[in-house]
């Protein structure tokens, strides 16, 4: 019977020659001299230093004593490490990772040959030892403990430290497949060593001070404050990783029949509960849909006719739901138009008007405040109302822009990842249940992101281009607020010299928008937005930075030029990124978005809908599960429904539950995603 081998079982021989020394080096010219000559001195001659951004002669130092020096720029502890584990010969099996400041005891070095036959992962413990405590200040000592303390809650193995110095065997590393390039770094090799089964050992090592330089974390509060932070959220991401494994294994098991009979079951039990002060009762039909809705996304793929079965049956269950009020704004102003009405020019409350109401006028809500819907919508607002001002023909004509996106992901990606949009709860209240037109915008959105985005790369003929510029010109003349990605189009033409196509591009972005304006429009007004409406000016719900903001600065609830002016610079920032081609339209448009949303002083649910064709490319959890806590806001209508005198403010917990998955999830795809690696400059 053949033995089973531990797959980071040692060779016959282990020799010096077979390690690898690794530090992360910036300014340190001060000790790291003597560090090299330490390391030198017990036979270890395989030394890299990678410089990270030193300004004081550390690489030189290095470069004189015999070690390998590679420089990263780009600061960070974690993407010095990965740096340096580039390209490292063959012969290597271990790496040891130490400190250049000068406080790791380097003559204990001894102490961690003499484990490698039995172990694959040795660490030193400052904390085991007197002068290794007494070193340590007691943030580090409290932050130490605080997290080897969470690493056993929630892993089961509890370290003593989080130490620099360490020796682990080159084929564990490249397993881990490590992607922090901060301060997490040594957080998550210890976890992933837990989680991959690894022998650990920790050794009582001494510590010192450093002996010269600056600290770049301990030294300061606000250093260490940061460090704590990077750790924590970093521990937070890898059991969050742990946990969607576990629900993946689960999802597996579930039939797609019974995730998607889940969602339909949900939308048919939200579909009674449209009134504002059923929340309570609503909250249960989400959860159930929302069940099935997790399940899907690490289950098995359904067949198309499952797919579809559930995407349709769970839209027209929805259908007969109450619709939110903004969809009495709908049919009101195309009814007017087609009457001979502009609805820019007249408020639904105005007295011209009131021979026109009708039965269902009182529902308008803002009666005091004239059209805010861009043109285009209001001309698709003044079509459906000439076949009826009814409210399942809205419904209709929204559901069947929703489905079309459907088609148009499914057959970019596939069923199984297209589940995210259309077995989403969000979705499915949004524009099914509600009545909101939003997917009337997304449509011609994801056919601007497809056209700019073709499946294969290469060279995009100018054909294509025009076309999506035209879709996203479509989609802002229906929704203002995807007109700044024009300038994601229009600037890598500019940057290139290409007049004639850069005139084009803006023309074709901006003709939906003035040919659907001009019906609305003279030559001395264009009442397009009522910019001097106090509701337009100074309306807040469920913000996110705006509501931070007021609780520092009280007088931002009646300024928006400071979102404005936020908002501008990282939308010119995602521009300048386009001209670079460091990112496609998809990812832009979703980077563009959630700035939008986070900086945004008036947040409604269904905006989040605007996100969700994004994350099928991208996966990003935040979207997937802010598509859930987003019914959250709904704490809102529940409060003016059923407490007397109640304003429309958010209560803290109700808007933490809404932001903090979403903001989570931003922070997770951030580790997920590591900025590419050019290769090495060596000395």
């Amino acid at each position: 019977m053949p033995t089973q081998v531990h797959p980071f079982l040692p060779r016959p021989s282990t020799t010096l020659d077979q390690v690898l020394v690794l530090i992360p080096v910036r300014n340190e010219a001060a000790t790291l001299g003597a560090v090299l000559q330490a390391l030198q001195a017990q036979g270890l001659w395989q030394i890299r230093v990678v410089d990270n951004g030193s300004t004081d002669g550390s690489a030189q130092i290095a470069v004189a004593a015999g070690a390998e020096v590679i420089r990263e720029p780009r600061m960070g502890y974690g993407q010095a490490c990965w740096t340096g584990l580039q390209g490292i010969p063959e012969t290597v099996e271990w790496v040891l990772f130490c400190d250049g400041d000068g406080s790791d005891d380097l003559g204990q070095l001894a102490d961690f040959w003499a484990l490698q036959a039995d172990y694959d992962f040795i660490l030193g413990d400052r904390r085991a030892t007197p002068g290794g405590r007494a070193t340590l200040t007691p943030v580090q000592n409290f932050g130490n403990g605080l997290a080897t303390q969470l690493m056993g809650w929630g892993w089961g193995h509890r370290y003593g430290d989080l130490g620099p110095l360490r020796l682990i065997r080159r084929s564990a590393l490249e397993a881990m497949q490590m992607r922090d390039r901060g301060f997490g770094w040594t957080v998550e090799m210890q976890v992933h060593a837990v989680e991959q089964g690894l022998r650990i050992a920790e050794i009582p090592v001494n510590y010192r001070l450093r002996q010269g330089g600056e600290s770049k974390i301990s030294g300061t509060l606000s250093g260490c404050v940061q460090a704590g932070i990077i750790i924590l959220s970093t521990l937070a991401m890898l059991y969050g990783q742990r946990l969607g494994r576990q629900w993946q294994a689960i999802a597996q098991a579930i039939p797609p029949w019974l995730s998607g009979g889940l969602v339909v079951l949900g939308s048919l039990v939200m579909m009674p509960f449209g009134r504002s002060e059923q929340v309570l009762e609503l909250w249960g039909g989400v959860a159930i849909a929302g069940l099935g809705f997790g399940l899907s996304w690490g289950g098995r793929s359904p067949s198309q006719v499952g797919f579809w079965g559930v995407a349709i049956a769970a839209r027209l269950v929805l259908l007969p739901m109450l619709p939110n009020s903004d969809i009495w704004r709908y049919l009101w102003e195309g009814h007017i138009q087609n009457l001979g009405f502009s609805p820019y020019d007249i408020a639904p409350n105005a007295t011209v008007l009131e021979p026109l109401r009708t039965a269902w006028w009182f529902r308008i809500n803002h009666a005091d405040v004239s059209a805010i819907y861009p043109p285009l919508t209001q001309l698709g607002f003044r079509l459906l109302a000439s076949l009826g001002p009814s409210v399942l023909v809205f419904k209709l004509a929204f559901v069947a822009a929703d489905l079309a996106v459907c088609a148009l992901l499914c057959r970019r990606f596939g069923t199984h990842r297209t589940l995210i949009y259309a077995w989403n709860p969000l979705i499915l209240y949004s524009f099914a249940g509600r009545g909101h037109y939003d997917s009337w915008f997304i449509l011609p959105l994801v056919l601007a992101w497809f056209a700019l985005e073709p499946r294969h790369s290469g060279s995009q003929p100018a054909r294509s281009l025009l076309w999506g510029t035209l879709m996203l010109g479509i989609s802002t003349a229906i929704k203002w607020v995807s007109l700044p990605l024009l300038g994601v189009i229009l600037w890598p033409c500019i940057r290139q010299h290409q007049w004639r196509l850069s005139a084009l591009v803006l023309l074709t972005g901006l003709l939906p928008l003035l040919l659907s304006a001009a019906p609305f429009c003279q030559l001395n007004a264009c009442p397009l937005v009522p910019i001097d409406s106090g509701f337009v000016a100074n309306g807040r719900s469920a913000e996110l930075i705006p509501y931070i903001l007021r609780l520092l600065w009280p007088a931002s609830q009646q300024a928006n030029w400071p979102y404005v002016l936020a908002f501008g610079g990282i939308a010119l920032g995602l521009i300048l990124r386009a001209g670079k081609g460091a990112m496609g339209f998809g990812a832009i448009a979703q980077s563009y978005f959630l700035a939008l949303l986070c900086l945004s002083p008036i947040i409604h649910l269904w905006y989040f809908t605007w996100l969700v064709p994004f994350a099928i490319a991208s996966g990003h959890l935040g979207i997937r599960w802010v598509s859930l806590s987003a019914f959250a806001y709904l704490i809102l209508p529940y409060q003016q429904a059923t407490l007397p005198n109640a304003n429309w403010a958010m209560p803290l917990p109700a808007r933490l539950i809404l932001w903090l998955p979403l903001l989570v999830g931003i922070i997770g795809q951030w580790h997920r995603s590591p900025q590419p690696q050019p290769p090495n400059a060596n000395l």
